[in-house]
């Protein structure tokens, strides 16, 4: 045998014994993977890399035009199941927000279910006293309807040249007033079943919404526990159980807030009510707290109740809008300073989405679509946060 021929045999086993100590290498390093109890990571494929992977443009309109589909097929389905749905998402949102409470009793040993009863019969006994303060100074002023509209009308008289003018230029139009009688229907009983028609399903929702929530309250933990184990992976449920925390926080600390901001709102407007002469303050403040619970519309209807009865009952024109005066320093100075210093700092809630949730909600769900709007955001938004940051790690 040659010596050329000798080094090319060595060399060949040398390559087989170094392939062989590899073999030996990578399957003891596989040993020690499943030795640690983690699973050995496949090598990817090109085509299973999504940067890596060519993307069908018409893959991408479809899967928009479906999700776009879903959108309204979604948003039918809670427009015209809103009687039906809206006591349940409002008693998903106020039972999330009170599960904290009900967590603390149960820590010094009440039942889960008693309090639940607890906070749901407190709940109720809330907005029956808003009621209470509110409508029978409503019905006092409605008794009061013809003295009232006689004091309007001789206080009206500063805006005689206004009209003066006006009537002149409807007269030069050709379309003066004319001077035919009015009849007045005769009070009668038909107005009964109207009535009743138009407070059953608002009384009845209420009833099934404090149902709704004392359930809710009660089996938020198995509710709670059997969402989070739905997905099978361990980082599926870690992150679902961080969504979960994240949104009962959210919400607790924004009922606290908002609750303490707005019943601030409402003493103060009370006090500004006494102060400039307006009767009944307390009602007034009451229905101040309560509406202020609305973005936007809330102070805009309590500023329009302070002016009508305001400019009716105060003795002149410009003192009757004092009360009015007041109340719109009181919500600028909280809109614009207070709120958003408080808010703004733990929940960073644009106001540009608030304004366009409160509006599609409101035409969605009315009033109380309204005051379900910002919490709604403030869910969607933690969902955004959460799912886009654990998408990018």
């Amino acid at each position: 045998m040659s010596v050329a021929s000798a080094k090319e045999l060595s060399a060949r086993e040398r390559v087989v014994v170094n392939h062989v100590f590899g073999i030996v290498a990578l399957a003891a390093k596989g040993e020690a993977v499943l030795r640690e109890g983690r699973r050995p990571r496949p090598v990817a494929r090109i085509e299973d890399i999504g940067s890596l992977r060519p993307i069908d443009p018409l893959r991408r309109v479809s899967a928009w035009s479906l999700a776009t589909l879903a959108a309204l097929a979604t948003v039918c389905a809670l427009y015209f199941a809103r009687e039906l749905m809206l006591p349940i998402v409002a008693a998903f949102v106020v039972g999330v927000m009170l599960s904290p409470l009900a967590r603390r009793l149960e820590a010094l040993r009440v039942p889960r279910t008693v309090a639940a009863l607890l906070i749901v019969c407190s709940v109720a006994m809330l907005i029956a006293l808003v009621i209470a303060l509110i409508v029978p100074r409503v019905s006092e002023l409605t008794t009061g309807l013809p003295a009232l509209a006689a004091s309007l009308k001789d206080k009206l008289h500063v805006f005689d040249g206004l009209l003066g003018f006006w009537h002149r230029l409807t007269s030069t139009a050709g379309s003066g007033p004319t001077s035919d009688a009015v009849a007045l229907p005769l009070p009668g009983i038909d107005w009964v079943p109207t009535t009743i028609g138009v407070l059953l399903p608002p009384v009845t929702g209420f009833l099934f919404f404090l149902v709704v929530l004392l359930l809710f309250i009660a089996k938020w933990p198995d509710l709670r526990r059997g969402l989070v184990m739905t997905f099978a992976s361990r980082d599926s449920r870690l992150t679902v159980l961080k969504i979960l925390n994240e949104i009962e926080a959210g919400l607790a600390s924004y009922l606290l807030t908002v609750t303490l901001i707005n019943l601030s709102v409402g003493a103060i407007a009370g006090v500004i009510c006494a102060l400039t002469g307006m009767p009944h303050a307390i009602g007034f403040g009451a229905l101040a707290a309560t509406l202020n619970f609305i973005p936007v519309v809330g102070p805009i209807a309590t500023f329009v109740v302070l002016v009508l009865v305001g400019v009716v009952t105060a003795p002149t024109f410009a003192q009757g809008l004092l009360p009015a005066a007041g109340f719109t320093l009181l919500i600028v100075l909280e809109g614009q300073f207070v709120t958003p210093t408080i808010i703004g700092r733990q929940l960073e809630l644009n106001a540009l989405a608030v304004l366009l949730s409160l509006a599609f909600w409101t035409w969605l769900w009315g009033p109380m679509g309204a005051v379900l709007s910002s919490p709604i955001l403030m869910v969607a938004l933690i969902l955004k946060q959460r799912l886009y940051v654990d998408e990018e790690h």
